[in-house]
């Protein structure tokens, strides 16, 4: 076993914050998980993991666990979620500031994470009362048809670290409403808000009481291979996955292979358009948070920008003082809006990234390390603004770090077709006041992204629209709308209550 690490005051505060969150010491003493703070690149815990064989334990309880859950009622099912929700309220400074100190959020985005879970779980309670059905008219007289929806049994979770705690509450509260258990693999770059999302969760369970079986809520926390055994175990007929356009291929295929279910949250390569009407100040103030929020590590960052030619030498120069200008540092200061990278892979990814462009003739605002903030493992950069000739290299792929790609365009035309042009297609905007170019962005002929936005950047969902994109983004979607008929199964049903046998399409078929 590992040493715990040094008692620094960051490791004794994410101490205190884990006893009063209720996390038990030995969830995060004396294991061989890491778990470090991108702020200063120290280690904070030792986070015991889980084997193989562990998580195959795991699924066998949440499996146990469906087989009673299914036959609670729906709005009881959605009275524990509600209990979540208070629970997560209680908790919402200490969790928020665990996600700022293991994530690298600025305190408003850590905050705003655990909101988006509270969120989730009002949505969530009143879905409970919610799961229709349909009564479909049938061509047979004397009988009736519809259609009923029935728990579906484990849904597995595997979550990354960029939104820690928010992706297993999209999943997990959905999912308990609609019969299911839920078995979680966190990334392994953020274990300890996981714990601390589990302690809060065990609180609800305890206090709503019988009706919730053991093994519900099940965690499992360890490195790849337990989250393969979540994606090949036939007890787990629908998973979640959040992660790399990589993982999706890997992960896709298996789920395929079993006929399971996949909710696939992967790469998102997203862009925004500025036309030549758009509301310039606006639209900065737009670009600048979704470009260089959560230091470019949101699945939703703005990576791409088309700005028309009449208004380029306006707003770019205007946009290249903004990002000189941003302040980078502890995101727990006071002004700070970009804090570090979660670690050495993603500055090395983006320094690659720039260097691909210099070789293209690009002119690169910023990009390089602000040294004198962290320690020698801590990874924060001045966000860069790259202005390419053509949308070429690495503009045609997502790199996790906070870089925008600024191209010049003629044509709304030409645009959308630039937007278009790249693997992933999470999201897109375009900020205008021609209401043309809005609804032409926004029809079949426009973005081909799962979601379009007008005069906000593609930044910024909320809980109430499905989450999702589609092409080598993985075409699923979480949250709200009618996300929750993924966690369930459909039957229709026919009932005669005649004493006649008519068969559908004029069969005849007389004993």
């Amino acid at each position: 076993m590992s040493a715990s690490p040094a008692a620094t005051p960051l490791v004794s505060e994410v101490d205190q914050l884990l006893q009063r969150l209720g996390v038990p010491r030995a969830a995060y003493t004396g294991g061989t998980l890491a778990a470090r703070s991108p702020i200063m690149g120290e280690v904070l815990a030792q986070v015991p993991q889980q084997s193989a064989a562990d998580a195959t334990a795991a699924i066998g309880r949440a499996h146990v666990a469906f087989q009673a859950w299914r036959n609670v009622p729906a709005p009881r099912r959605g009275e524990l979620v509600r209990l979540l929700g208070e629970e997560l309220r209680a908790a919402k400074a200490d969790l928020g500031l665990l996600v700022t100190i293991e994530a690298g959020k600025i305190p408003s985005e850590g905050l705003g994470e655990v909101q988006e879970m509270i969120d989730i779980c009002d949505f969530a309670v009143g879905l409970s009362r919610q799961l229709y059905g349909l009564t479909i008219a049938t061509e047979r007289p004397g009988h009736r048809m519809m259609e009923t929806w029935h728990p579906l049994g484990v849904c597995g979770v595997i979550s990354a670290f960029n939104f820690p705690v928010a992706v297993w509450s999209w999943n997990a509260a959905l999912a308990l409403v609609c019969g299911d258990s839920v078995v979680w693999k966190p990334s392994e770059k953020t274990p300890l808000t996981a714990l601390a999302t589990h302690a809060i969760a065990q609180r609800a369970i305890e206090r709503f009481g019988s009706d919730a079986p053991e093994g519900l809520l099940e965690l499992i926390v360890g490195q790849r291979d337990i989250g393969e055994v979540l994606v090949d175990d036939a007890r787990v007929p629908v998973l979640s996955a959040t992660g790399s356009t990589a993982m999706g291929r890997a992960v896709g295929p298996r789920l395929a292979a079993r006929f399971a279910r996949g909710i696939l949250e992967l790469g998102g390569n997203n862009a925004a358009i500025v036309a030549p009407t758009a509301d310039l100040n606006l639209a900065l103030r737009g670009i600048a948070f979704a470009a260089m929020g959560t230091a470019g590590q949101r699945c939703t960052t703005l990576r791409r920008l088309f700005v028309h030619d009449s208004i380029y030498d306006q707003l770019v120069p205007q946009l290249a003082k903004v990002y000189a200008n941003v302040q980078v540092g502890d995101p727990r200061t006071a002004g700070t809006l970009v804090g570090p990278l979660i670690d050495h892979m993603a500055f090395d990814g983006m320094q690659k990234a720039l260097e691909l462009s210099r070789a293209l003739g690009a002119t690169v605002h910023g990009g390089g390390r602000v040294e004198g903030i962290g320690g020698a493992d801590a990874y924060y950069v001045r966000p860069a603004l790259v202005e390419l000739q053509k949308h070429e290299g690495p503009a045609l792929h997502e790199t996790f770090a906070p870089i925008l790609y600024v191209v010049r365009y003629s044509t709304i035309d030409d645009a959308i077709a630039m937007n278009n042009a790249v693997g992933a297609g999470l999201s897109s905007s375009i900020f205008t006041l021609n209401v043309r170019e809005a609804e032409l962005f926004m029809s079949a002929a426009g973005s081909d992204c799962g979601i379009a936005n007008v005069n906000i950047g593609p930044s910024g969902a909320e809980i109430g629209g499905a989450f999702g994109g589609e092409k080598e983004t993985g075409g699923g979607r979480e949250a709200g709308s009618d996300s929750w008929k993924a966690y369930m199964r459909r039957a229709t049903n026919t009932i005669n209550y005649s004493t006649a046998l008519p068969l559908a399409q004029g069969v005849t078929f007389d004993v």
